[in-house]
């Protein structure tokens, strides 16, 4: 990528919608990977890297745009406590970078996968530093860290992630403003650096950590190499006020990927509820009309429900912008 590239600006110019993808850790476990572990997804760059790309590989053919990588969990110090080297972790982040990009390469190389669309794209993961925790804390906030302080945890991560090509990273589940800004400042550290920038919010107003999202979103204006922000990881049915909100603040391209609606039973480690793709599409429906540009699925969702949004998406007559 050259720099000054905006990697979303041709999808969001042709496209009324870019499609992202869905869950990567619920399509592991679906096909047989253990995440009971604090390194989540992350375990499976180490144990079956090649079901992570096939995961990806099925993304791209239900209509994603965008793979986000197997990086949410990665960070130096989960593989520390695994007993990995420095090297051995800039290895496997750099792998998650490397299996996306080889499943949209050999997407891309069909030449019947290239009617009607663009290159997909493939964005690194940065989770929240309450991630690596593997206590909840990404759902809460408040760690007691300041800008600089979450700045210097996230550097090196983005270093490497960085090296390995990513068209652009995806900087998701935050709880907080603080790690937010953190993440918008860095980018200008690294020649060519995107990002979208996206929170977890626990009602319909505020973010995890119960800043509200508005007041979030206009902090973040003024960084260019942001260039979406929005909502992931939350229950869709706060979306569509937290979008309607975002939209009156942000000139930036608003982006959505919420969980699939199912309700999570911490005591028996276990979901109740629907999941419907069908339902799932009709909601993103109205998550576009609210002013999304960018939409997919986090926890519970998969190619199915993917599917079910570039359905629609790309028979939308909306112009885009």
């Amino acid at each position: 990528m050259r720099e000054g590239d905006n990697p979303l600006r041709d999808f969001l110019a042709t496209q009324s919608v870019v499609v992202l993808d869905g869950a990567l850790a619920t399509e592991l476990a679906a096909r047989g990977c253990d995440l009971n572990d604090p390194l989540w997804s992350a375990r499976v760059l180490i144990e079956a890297p090649e079901l992570i790309q096939q995961v990806h590989a099925d993304y791209f053919a239900a209509g994603a745009d965008v793979a986000t990588t197997a990086s949410y969990q990665a960070t130096f110090e989960g593989f520390a406590r695994r007993g990995l080297t420095h090297e051995q972790a800039i290895e496997l982040m750099q792998r998650s970078v490397e299996l996306a990009r080889s499943a949209r390469d050999a997407f891309w190389a069909e030449p019947a996968h290239r009617e009607g669309r663009l290159r997909p794209l493939v964005a690194a993961s940065v989770g929240p530093y309450g991630a690596w925790l593997a206590d909840g804390s990404e759902y809460r906030g408040h760690y007691g860290l300041d800008e600089a302080a979450l700045m210097d945890f996230h550097r090196p991560r983005l270093a490497a992630l960085l090296a390995a090509g990513p068209d652009l990273l995806a900087c998701e589940t935050l709880p907080c403003l603080a790690e937010a800004r953190a993440l918008a400042r860095l980018l200008s550290e690294f020649p060519s650096a995107y990002a979208w920038i996206s929170f977890s919010c626990r009602d319909d107003a505020h973010n995890c950590q119960g800043e509200a999202l508005a007041d979030c979103l206009a902090a973040l204006e003024g960084f260019e190499r942001v260039v979406a922000v929005g909502i992931n990881c939350t229950a869709p049915t706060f979306v569509p006020a937290l979008l309607r909100s975002a939209a009156r603040i942000t000139r930036k391209p608003l982006l959505v990927y919420p969980n699939s609606g199912e309700q999570y039973d911490p005591a028996n480690k276990c979901w109740h509820g629907p999941r419907d793709a069908g339902e799932f599409a009709a909601a993103a429906r109205d998550w576009h009309r609210a002013g999304a540009r960018l939409i997919g699925g986090c926890c519970r969702t998969g190619p199915a429900e993917i599917a079910a949004v570039a359905a629609w998406a790309r028979a939308d007559t909306v112009a885009p912008g």
